[in-house]
């Protein structure tokens, strides 16, 4: 199995669970309330780390007490944090979330009190031990230098970066990678509503591949020849947390692109992946009885 590095945010993540999502300016009762890790980057690492790569995870942790919570989470499920940036000062990133049992729906408060990961501190970093680097389109100026320094001194190395949100000057980090990662909130954010069409008029290299997830709708893939897509699958069972499958379906796209599968199973892999995950609350043991079906392709 790969050697995989992500470079992003972890989050200490309080989750309450309500039977309904609240009105403005009304009181309810949260059925449960969950502390635990959480961030776009971690989250993939520890879907793949379950589907058997050697993860390593470069990011920010504060000296204060979350980062302990974070660090035996990342554990739990092996992933390595020797590349990341140490901090005397500030809090780790926080996201309040309140999850709609009826729906799995999720809506999300975040407070940080923290710098970014440097380029200063990527450039440090033995990247020739990676199999693949994989980053969140965040810190954008810091991002694009640090894959700027990946392709000029490791050009080999597969590269993919996540755009979730609109950032300014996010399109300047489109032209870099060998993957790109696209939400629907993100098209949204553009005026656009067709996925397959932001896909097709995006401003990219040839070669470089661009998903678009969209929910129950499934996800797209263009690639140098063809714009592919596969349907999410038919609920067989309840969603009961979409919190992460964004990243969940990343995760299984990687996997499969480095374990060198064909475009079109890479999507429909990394679909079923992230509805298998709705299905459940959190990322552990998501792989253990999850069965990825053949025949839909």
């Amino acid at each position: 199995m790969a050697k995989i590095i992500a470079v992003g945010i972890a989050t200490l993540d309080i989750i309450n669970t309500v039977d309904r999502y609240p009105t403005e300016d009304s009181e309810i009762r949260a059925l449960s309330q969950q502390k635990t890790r959480g961030g776009n980057a971690t989250n993939t690492l520890a879907v793949l780390s379950q589907l058997g790569h050697q993860c390593h995870w470069a990011g920010v942790l504060v000296d204060e007490t979350d980062s302990q919570r974070i660090r035996n989470d990342l554990a739990k499920y092996h992933i390595d944090t020797h590349a990341c940036q140490q901090v005397k000062n500030g809090k780790m990133p926080t996201s309040y979330i309140t999850l709609d049992q009826q729906t799995g729906s999720r809506t999300i408060v975040h407070f940080r009190d923290c710098p970014e990961y440097s380029f200063d501190h990527f450039k440090t970093l033995n990247l020739s031990d990676y199999d693949w680097i994989h980053f969140e389109g965040r810190n954008i100026h810091e991002t694009q230098r640090m894959l700027q320094h990946l392709k000029q001194r490791h050009p080999d190395i597969p590269c993919s970066v996540e755009i979730e949100k609109q950032r300014p000057d996010i399109s300047t980090l489109f032209n870099l990678p060998d993957v790109l990662l696209f939400s629907k909130d993100y098209v949204l954010s553009t005026g656009k509503n067709d996925p397959a069409d932001f896909l097709i008029n995006l401003n990219k290299p040839n070669n470089t591949i661009a998903t678009c997830t969209w929910g129950s709708r499934g996800a797209w893939l263009i690639d140098s020849s063809n714009i592919l897509h596969h349907n999410a699958p038919t609920h067989e069972n309840p969603i009961i947390d979409t919190l992460a499958a964004g990243d969940t379906f990343n995760a299984g796209l990687i996997h499969s692109l480095v374990m060198k599968k064909p475009h079109q199973q890479a999507i429909n892999y990394a679909v079923q992946l992230a509805h298998h995950k709705c299905q459940q609350l959190g990322l552990s043991d998501l792989t253990v009885s999850f069965q990825y079906k053949q025949e839909e392709e």
